[in-house]
């Protein structure tokens, strides 16, 4: 396991363990000093958009990629899940931010005895029907970075459900915590997974897209799929995004394949070094793999020949974006934890606001560039982003 691999899953595993900003082997320290009540489960904030989410988990195996790690014969197999609008939610139970077996798993990797009934639900209701207008769903796919899940940006791919986006997610077998529904549960080991390896998952993902469309359910084990999903995303309009490794994935993905119009990296670190030209609009939110700190990511935006845009939130560090930003400080309250740890693992950026950024940014790129609708938010800073430096 990588050193990035590693420090991800112990801050994962302390936001969903309810650990704290400390060495782990502390940890149960922290709880024990705790005066807080029963701890409550874990909460995500709710998506701005006017419709609400359906998600649907799909079992894959891409035939064209052996994998040595699983087994002679075996082929490379992920889980996804599916993230869209949907026309009806009543009644329907709400998604889990992780599968039950794949928490427990985590859970215990971190050396954390927490209930993983603490673990947060998600917007996103399980075969809830899509939402069909007449139009078919702008698609984007996500990219996890190293040791992390499937389920990381939550926060992000819901926000873009309840706009009329269908996102795609994809646990990294090998990389991640990744159960499959014959109960198995893979954890990060150390098969070696590079950003090449990611951009291959996202390309067999954007192969999937193409088959919900023409009507044929991608899923190995015939899941039935809610309705309305076949045929409802467009492969013509498709985009990717990724976090840290998942968004150097996102540019590779972006150069080895033009189905993927408009590419987004948040924090990613561009290695190893990028040297081809991206003619499409790329974005990246930088916090600490900077052009000014890296100098990848400056060789990677010279590369930039389309629309491009770096954008940097004061008081953002490496794990300031994606669900960490809420579900730490609501750990830290539970624990007793102070700001400043809380601050160590997070940054200075307000968690309110960060959730904020989270939500408006990644949409108006996607907006702009996939279904070509203007508006204001990337053309400069703003009064109601004051946090948000736009790098030229």
């Amino acid at each position: 396991m990588n050193r990035e691999g590693m420090t991800r899953r112990r801050m994962l595993g302390a936001a969903l363990a309810v650990g704290a900003a400390v060495p782990l082997g502390a940890a149960h320290q922290a709880w024990a000093a705790s005066t807080a009540p029963d701890p409550v489960p874990l909460t995500l904030p709710v998506p701005t958009g006017p419709y609400p989410v359906g998600t649907v988990p799909l079992h894959l195996v891409d035939a064209s990629r052996p994998d040595p790690a699983a087994g002679p014969g075996r082929y490379r197999e992920l889980m996804a899940s599916v993230w869209y609008p949907a026309r009806r939610t009543e009644n329907l139970p709400r998604a889990p931010w992780m599968a039950e077996g794949a928490l427990r798993a985590f859970l215990a990797d971190v050396g954390f005895p927490l209930d993983p009934a603490l673990g947060p639900l998600t917007a996103g209701h399980l075969g809830a029907p899509v939402r069909r207008t007449g139009h078919r769903l702008p698609v984007i796919v996500y990219a996890h970075g190293s040791g992390s899940h499937r389920s990381d940006h939550t926060i992000m791919v819901q926000e873009l459900a309840s706009h009329g986006y269908a996102v795609v997610t994809v646990d990294h077998t090998h990389d991640t915590f990744t159960e499959f529904p014959d109960g198995r549960v893979v954890i990060p080991d150390d098969v070696p997974m590079y950003p090449r390896d990611f951009a291959a998952d996202l390309t067999f993902l954007l192969d999937c897209v193409e088959s919900l469309a023409a009507g044929h359910n991608p899923d190995v084990d015939g899941k039935a799929l809610p309705q309305g999903l076949l045929g409802a995303l467009d492969p013509r309009c498709m985009g990717a995004f990724g976090w840290s490794k998942g968004g150097t994935a996102t540019a590779l993905t972006m150069l080895a394949d033009r189905r993927v119009r408009a590419g987004l990296s948040i924090d990613g670190p561009m290695q190893p070094t990028i040297t081809a030209d991206l003619d499409r609009p790329f974005m990246m939110m930088t916090a600490v793999f900077t052009r000014a700190a890296m100098p990848d990511v400056e060789e990677f935006w010279t590369r930039l020949r389309g629309w491009r845009l770096d954008i940097q939130a004061d008081g953002a560090i490496h794990n300031s974006y994606g669900d960490n930003a809420t579900l730490i400080p609501q750990a830290g309250k539970i624990l007793g934890m102070t700001e400043e740890q809380i601050q160590d693992w997070i940054g200075t950026l307000d968690p309110a606001r960060s959730v904020r950024i989270q939500q408006a940014y990644p949409l108006a790129f996607f907006d702009l560039h996939l279904r070509h609708r203007r508006g204001h938010r990337l053309d400069g800073p703003s009064a109601a982003f004051p946090e948000v430096k736009f790098i030229p």
